[in-house]
């Protein structure tokens, strides 16, 4: 991540093959093609475990009248993920040299994901958070490993821009383990302070010299995160309506919540990929601000998913919670994607007043759906699809304005 400074200097292009070991230095902002590697790739679908352990969480502790503890686990989790994957992220685009060192220490990353994912129950039903807290230290050792070695082949403020990344993460990691020593009553404050410090670090460490992150491929890594988090979603969604039609022969029952979800999840989709997003990250401080600001993007699409299982459990009598309760379990999220959705991407391409308040005016209309009973989520799916054709039917209508405007102006 980056907060605002003077650029860095840069390679001038992607590593080249030179041996299993390669020095780790700065590749270039504007390397043509960057797109993400299969390491890379691999890495994001490994996180898929530890957020559908999350999702399980959050269905059981909704699902049984706890949404409140249930909601604050999951916050908590979700951040350990979100911050380890978007810490590796953005070092890959500023490092990743793909030698075999590299992709090692990647790896080892990859296995404190599947440790973090393995303790997600014991944290959320025991509140014990020994297992996650361990598989947070195995990812960020290894994160700062790779800092050390950026460290070791750099010179300058680029070499003080690493240290202060390394040890702003080894430092954080420690204090991470009041989570493990303290108090129940007082791990909620250690959680807060500790997302602070987190968030700080990068601040910090750029204050002398950015790194060099690259637009395009930053975009790609998280899009292609997005996309892995509505997968999961459908895919939750998906089992527990079989489960209720296998087990409760609830078709009727489930088919309006099918349905919803599936458009939903379409939906998301379609807003988040409608217009490229990386031209609009040519700022440090943009790219601090739109990278940040999808932990909720990540946190409330994957919450989504949670809340049609919670929805299915209700309708087929597994959940002892209102209609209402299981209703908002979708309606909430949708309507939180939708708002970060827009802030992060939308409203920098929309044209007039019209088309800024389509997806705000979207999102209170799926809150509003909440209160439908068993028809709620087929509604905020139908809502959400109507925003969808509602913004391409005014996007295309503001070309169509300009390219006529622009031919009488050839015209004349």
């Amino acid at each position: 991540m980056t907060s605002s400074s003077a650029p860095a200097p840069a390679s001038s292009g992607a590593p080249q093959p030179s041996g299993p070991l390669r020095r780790l230095t700065a590749r270039g902002r504007d390397e043509a093609h960057r797109v993400a590697s299969p390491l890379e790739l691999f890495f994001d679908l490994c996180f898929v475990v530890a957020i559908a352990q999350a999702g399980v969480q959050l269905v059981h502790a909704v699902a049984e009248g706890h949404a409140g503890r249930g909601i604050l686990d999951y916050a908590m989790v979700f951040f350990a993920i979100w911050w380890a994957w978007m810490n590796f992220s953005w070092f890959a685009s500023a490092y990743d040299n793909d030698d075999a060192l590299y992709r090692v220490v990647t790896l080892v990353q990859i296995a404190g994901v599947l440790v973090l994912a393995a303790g997600v129950s014991r944290a959320a039903v025991q509140h014990d958070f020994l297992l996650v807290w361990l598989g947070y230290v195995i990812m960020r050792l290894a994160m700062a490993w790779q800092w050390l070695r950026a460290a070791r082949s750099a010179t300058g403020a680029e070499r003080t821009t690493a240290l202060r990344y390394a040890y702003g993460v080894l430092l954080c990691q420690a204090g991470w383990l009041g989570l493990v020593l303290l108090p129940e009553p007082s791990r909620p404050w250690v959680f807060l302070v500790m997302v602070i410090a987190e968030l700080c670090v990068p601040l910090y460490a750029e204050k002398v010299q950015e790194t060099s992150w690259h637009p395009h491929h930053i975009a790609e890594r998280y899009g292609l995160f997005t996309i892995i988090v509505l997968g999961e979603t459908i895919a939750a969604a998906t089992v527990a309506v079989k489960s209720g039609v296998d087990e409760h022969n609830a078709l009727g029952e489930l088919l309006p919540i099918a349905a919803g979800g599936l458009l939903i999840v379409f939906a998301a989709w379609w807003i988040y990929f409608v217009v490229p997003i990386h031209g609009h990250l040519r700022s440090s401080r943009r790219a601090f601000v739109w990278g940040y600001g999808h932990y909720l993007v990540f946190a409330s699409a994957a919450a989504i998913g949670a809340g049609l299982e919670v929805a299915v459990e209700q309708a087929v009598g597994k959940a002892h919670i209102s209609t209402l309760s299981a209703s908002a379990a979708v309606t909430l999220p949708t309507a939180l994607y939708l708002l970060t959705v827009w802030a992060l991407h939308s409203r920098h391409f929309k044209v007039g007043l019209t088309q800024q308040l389509v997806l705000p005016v979207t999102a209170l209309l799926v809150i509003c759906c909440t209160f439908l009973g068993r028809w709620a989520v087929l509604a905020a799916g139908l809502v959400s699809s109507a925003a969808v054709v509602t913004g391409v039917a005014l996007t295309a209508r503001t070309t169509a304005r300009d390219r006529a405007a622009d031919a009488a102006a050839g015209a004349g």
